[in-house]
């Protein structure tokens, strides 16, 4: 057969999925359980999404490795032992690779292909998926496991094509080990990978300049191997675990002292924060209700961190340098390994490229605005293009041949369903998108939850012989604009983060995210689906309108 034969052949199956990663796996295991002939589609070789990418120095997950797996089967959960609190990348990809095995995933996965486009098609009532090799099918469903942040955010900087040394991504690292040892190496960006990365490069580098624009709130992740006694009482305890993870506000445990921070004396809330520090990960979120919502309060969790920035990083002049005075929390909440500690080492610079920004990269390294530093190799630790920028990386196409991109106006007027649907797109699934709770809180949870979910859909469209499913122009509003209130009585849009897309210069700025709760958002999302998946059009094959 020529490749043009194979182009013009059109496959037809039931649903095409984007994506390998966690949500992709197992919206994979659920369609296929449930008799649906599917395909996913995957740019890698192999299975991990994001977990597959991010091979960084000191890659680690920052949810704790027991709540930080999938719990829709306790027998995978009980053969899985992970070796540690928070897991390193290698075992999070061992994680994925297994599951995939346990279930024969990979039968249904084509890697190494990129998705080009996918256009919804009126007469036939299917989505047409074309590939970057012109490869082409067609399913009745679309659904994409794309992931909130996938995207890589290389910054446009002047001179990068002359730089003669080597330069990487965090989000796109080599399978090989990078050897720095001896090497000058500079890192843009502290943000979660910068901050994890740091530390680790800092021990093998000759020299390391850490180029920051925004310091970071850290908090130690106090990480330690579990013991066997541990994972006994962790595998014990599943049918417990997976209810309070599904019913929580962030997929965690954790109970959130219902109390406002002011309501305690300095010395109370001192004591509070201490045993939140010590306890490890972002337990200081979880010390007081209002630290997201009340400036007041907020700022003595933010002034507790600050202490004890100053407290650990030796140089005055430095540790200012390193204190943030935005709200903390209402950036990603990170935890860290001896981060403060490293620049203690005589070996680490610290620039602050706010005030004498990037001007060019040069042959021989990175001038900003009053020095030129030289540099062996510079790491890009500068995020993702979060939320919309993978969903916009593929030309999606609904009703009318409108596209996503535009029908959002390039991400300035996001709107969707429940973060699952978006009116003018029929049958197209979105697993934890714009809208949903997503990013906020241990992500597993939050998948499985829209897989679920969705499942349960196609599964009721399929009893009641209903072809097509579209969210309503007014139910969409309607979701967003509740969205936004709850954001705005929140501190998170009075801060420029990649959750409102400040990182990625000319995007919209906007938070696309559900702040109410994974526990709560759940609650919302069964009662659409019991009312008979109120605030959806449901037709038939004839296009008429079931409800």
């Amino acid at each position: 057969m020529t490749a043009t034969q194979k182009n013009n052949q059109v496959t037809n199956i039931d649903a095409v999925v984007i994506g390998a990663g966690f949500s992709g796996l197992y919206m994979l295991y659920r369609l296929r359980e449930a008799g649906f002939s599917t395909r996913v589609y995957e740019a890698a070789d192999g299975v991990g999404g994001v977990w597959y990418w991010n091979r960084y120095p000191g890659a680690r997950c920052d949810s704790e490795s027991i709540y930080y797996n999938y719990t829709f089967s306790e027998e995978l959960y009980k053969e899985w032992t992970w070796t540690s609190r928070y897991p390193e990348q290698p075992e999070i990809l061992r994680y994925l690779n297994f599951v995939a095995d346990k279930f024969d995933l990979r039968r249904d996965i084509q890697f190494n292909t990129r998705i080009k486009s996918a256009y919804y098609d009126d007469d036939s009532n299917r989505w047409h998926i074309r590939t970057e090799d012109g490869e082409s099918v067609s399913a009745k469903y679309f659904i994409t496991g794309v992931g909130c942040i996938s995207t890589a955010n290389i910054p446009s900087i002047k001179g990068l094509d002359n730089f003669e040394g080597e330069w990487y991504h965090t989000g796109h690292w080599p399978h090989e080990k990078v050897d720095f040892t001896g090497k000058r190496v500079g890192i843009i960006g502290n943000g979660s990978s910068g901050v994890q990365a740091i530390p680790v490069i800092a021990k093998e580098a000759a020299h390391l300049t850490v180029f920051q624009r925004t310091p970071q709130y850290s908090t130690p992740a106090k990480n330690n191997p579990y013991t066997e006694e541990f994972i006994r009482q962790a595998k014990e305890n599943f049918h417990e675990m997976k209810k309070e993870v599904r019913a929580s506000l962030g997929g965690l445990p954790i109970p959130i002292n219902n109390q406002s921070a002011l309501e305690d004396s300095p010395e109370e809330r001192r004591k509070a924060y201490e045993k939140a520090w010590e306890a490890g990960g972002a337990r200081i979120l979880f010390a007081y209700n209002d630290l997201l919502a009340n400036e007041e309060a907020n700022e003595t969790a933010s002034e507790f961190i600050r202490s004890k920035i100053r407290e650990t990083v030796k140089d005055p002049e430095t540790a200012e340098k390193l204190s943030p005075t935005y709200y903390y929390g209402t950036k990603r909440a990170i935890i860290d390994t001896d981060y403060f500690e490293t620049y203690n080492r005589p070996n680490v610079s610290l620039v602050d490229i706010k005030k004498a920004p990037i001007q060019e990269i040069t042959a021989k390294g990175i001038r900003t605005a009053d020095s030129e530093y030289e540099l062996d190799a510079i790491v890009f630790a500068t995020g993702y293009d979060g939320m919309t920028g993978s969903l916009f990386k593929i030309d999606i196409r609904g009703k009318d041949d409108v596209s996503l991109k535009d029908k959002w106006v390039n991400g300035s007027e996001t709107r969707t369903y429940l973060g699952i649907a978006t009116a003018g797109f029929p049958n197209m699934f979105m697993i934890t998108g714009p809208e949903s709770p997503s990013v906020l809180g241990n992500m597993p949870v939050a998948i499985e939850q829209h897989v679920e979910w969705v499942m349960d859909c196609i599964n009721y469209l399929r009893e009641k012989n209903i072809e097509i499913i579209e969210a309503k122009v007014e139910a969409e509003e309607a979701w967003s604009k509740h969205c936004g209130e709850l954001a705005d009585s929140t501190l998170y849009t009075k801060a420029e983060s990649w959750y409102t897309g400040a990182n990625i210069p000319g995007k919209a700025r906007g938070f696309q995210i559900y702040v109410g709760g994974y526990g709560p958002y759940r609650d919302k999302c069964d009662e659409v689906a019991n009312k008979g998946y109120e605030g959806f059009s449901l037709m038939s094959s004839s296009k008429t309108t079931v409800r």
